[in-house]
């Protein structure tokens, strides 16, 4: 991938023998990059999540089942909000305006970005699911303070820290 499409071609990509740390920064890094570069909104991070997460989860739920293992609560379930926060009324916009106003372009890149770095890095599941669980807490916070369908098109805010 190119630098237009969220990779830049002068970034190594860690090796397998590299620590699993190191090749989840290099997956984060390029998502974080790219959501800034596009100013993505939040409900386009949400959605490509949401299906890495579904495919990542029942995965290593199929693989737990056949050790006779159980994957820890933090992988299975999202993280939970604060307590003042509440759960976003996205039931009560129209969904067929705001599937109609998703930039399914700009939703492939960065699933193909996604795709690309964890294959690249070869990271074990359980270390992905736990950075897209930490990448979920974050949308579904910015989701909770959505009172109209145009917060929802809001370019995520991602903190420094993040």
């Amino acid at each position: 991938m190119n630098e237009e499409d969220g990779m830049d071609e002068n970034i190594r990509i860690p090796g397998t023998d590299q620590p699993v740390g190191e090749r989840i920064l290099f997956i984060h890094e390029n998502m974080v990059s790219f959501v800034k570069q596009y100013s993505m909104p939040v409900v386009e991070v949400a959605l490509v999540l949401s299906k890495y997460i579904r495919i990542i989860s029942l995965e290593l739920k199929n693989i737990a089942e056949s050790a006779n293992e159980e994957l820890p609560e933090h992988l299975l379930k999202p993280m939970s909000l604060e307590d003042d926060m509440q759960a976003p009324l996205i039931d009560s916009f129209p969904l067929d305006r705001l599937l109609g106003s998703l930039d399914e372009d700009r939703m492939d890149i960065l699933d193909t970005l996604m795709r690309t770095a964890i294959n690249s890095v070869e990271a074990p599941f359980a270390s992905v699911l736990a950075l897209l669980r930490d990448w979920e807490r974050l949308v579904r916070t910015q989701l909770s303070t959505s009172r109209s369908p145009g917060h929802l098109f809001s370019p995520i805010e991602l903190p420094e820290t993040f």
